[in-house]
């Protein structure tokens, strides 16, 4: 079980990590496709697709290390009053009945959408430059993939949590955190240290 979960958080960090470089590129294209259109007032033909191509390719393939980090947005001001248990329980009912079901439609639709632009050699229509995007429609069926990898990961998570009544840490490291998350723990450690040194003058006034 935690070999499975660790090649699966593995996988989807290196994936994730791989492709959030593409911003790199979405930037420089956007930067300059506002650069010489203002500028030089000749604006490019293929800057759009460029944009949408790149935004769309990191969002899909960045969701399940997403997953793997806990980041989806869920209704926390209910889900964190509940114990550690209740939580995995809550999770793994829901996994069967919405998640598995939708990320298994999702590779198959994308299959067959990706398939078909295949066949025809789809190309763009957002501009004249006619960008090829039929290999782009194959991100679907991957995105498809690495989150069904990962959500059986996070199943075995829940299970490990109704077991033993605490969750799993991510297991290749925490690279990401919630602001929220981040801010408590800054605010603990002050206390601390406050409280340290009220013990510490404490401590001189009796002496």
């Amino acid at each position: 079980m935690l070999g499975y979960i660790r090649f699966a958080d593995n996988l989807s960090a290196w994936v994730g990590k791989a492709f959030a470089w593409l911003i790199i590129v979405m930037a420089f294209g956007v930067g300059y496709e506002v650069f010489v259109r203002y500028a030089l007032n000749s604006p490019t033909a293929w800057a759009l697709d460029v944009s949408f191509i790149m935004y769309g390719t990191l969002f899909m393939m960045g969701g399940a290390y997403t997953l793997s980090k806990n980041g989806h947005v869920r209704g926390d001001f209910i889900y964190r009053t509940w114990s550690p248990r209740t939580q995995a329980k809550v999770d793994l009912t829901l996994y069967f009945i919405f998640f598995f079901p939708g990320v298994l439609a999702l590779i198959l639709t994308g299959w067959k959408y990706g398939v078909r632009s295949w066949g025809y050699g789809e190309v763009s229509v957002n501009s004249p430059a006619g960008i090829p995007i039929y290999q782009f429609k194959m991100v679907i069926v991957a995105a498809g993939v690495l989150l069904l990898f990962q959500g059986i990961a996070q199943v075995m998570r829940c299970i490990y949590c109704i077991r033993t009544g605490d969750w799993l840490a991510s297991l290749d490291g925490d690279d990401v955190e919630e602001t929220e998350v981040l801010l408590m723990r800054q605010a603990d450690s002050q206390n601390t240290h406050e409280d340290q040194l009220a013990d510490t003058e404490t401590t001189a006034k009796d002496r």
